[in-house]
């Protein structure tokens, strides 16, 4: 019986979490997309904090545990939905396809990435709010600075890119490790620097 209690309750988290959202993102302002979808799943689960204590079916044990299998499933909805369609290249890619009527020339792709993604997606925008917000950039008199909060996230990103990112990977019809040292070939002393 127990079993079929938590199968309604996971389908009542649900339903909670995707009111919670819809609520959130049409009448209050959103600073990070993952970040607001994260605390929708925290509100919905404790919408169902509450419901679970009013059932009296479960014991505390067994609610704390459906509490952390709420949040675990608020967590992966957050970033395999909303996140993923916000920031996806390989959306955009397909979008951007059938927006020009099905096709798009392969070598156009550099323009369309750097002349159409870029500004339609204002991408610049969007990524540096969300460093700001996540407290990893500031920008002092035009100029963004990493924080040691972001330099230690950049020391860890670069480790696990080194290390544990595919050593042969398929790009384009070739096998390459170019992904786990992407500054490999990059300008030794760009111009664009600053203190």
């Amino acid at each position: 019986m127990k079993i079929v209690y938590s199968i309604l309750c996971v389908t009542a988290f649900v339903i909670f979490y995707v009111i919670t959202y819809l609520i959130h993102i049409n009448f209050f302002q959103v600073d990070v997309v993952f970040y607001a979808a994260i605390v929708d799943g925290v509100i919905a689960s404790f919408l169902m904090l509450i419901v679970l204590i009013l059932l009296k079916v479960f014991k505390a044990f067994e609610k704390f545990l459906l509490i952390c299998i709420f949040l675990l499933i608020g967590y992966s909805i957050a970033i395999s939905v909303p996140t993923v369609i916000d920031r996806s290249l390989s959306f955009y890619i397909l979008e951007k396809i059938q927006q020009r009527g099905g096709g798009i020339k392969l070598d156009s792709f550099e323009e369309v990435f750097t002349k159409e993604y870029v500004k339609e997606h204002r991408l610049v925008d969007v990524r540096l709010t969300e460093q700001i917000q996540s407290g990893t950039i500031t920008i002092e008199n035009g100029c963004v600075k990493i924080t040691e909060k972001g330099k230690n996230i950049t020391q860890f990103s670069r480790y696990f890119r080194i290390h544990f990112l595919p050593k042969k990977r398929l790009l384009m019809g070739q096998y390459s490790d170019d992904l786990t040292d992407p500054f490999r070939n990059s300008l030794p002393s760009p111009n664009y620097q600053c203190q």
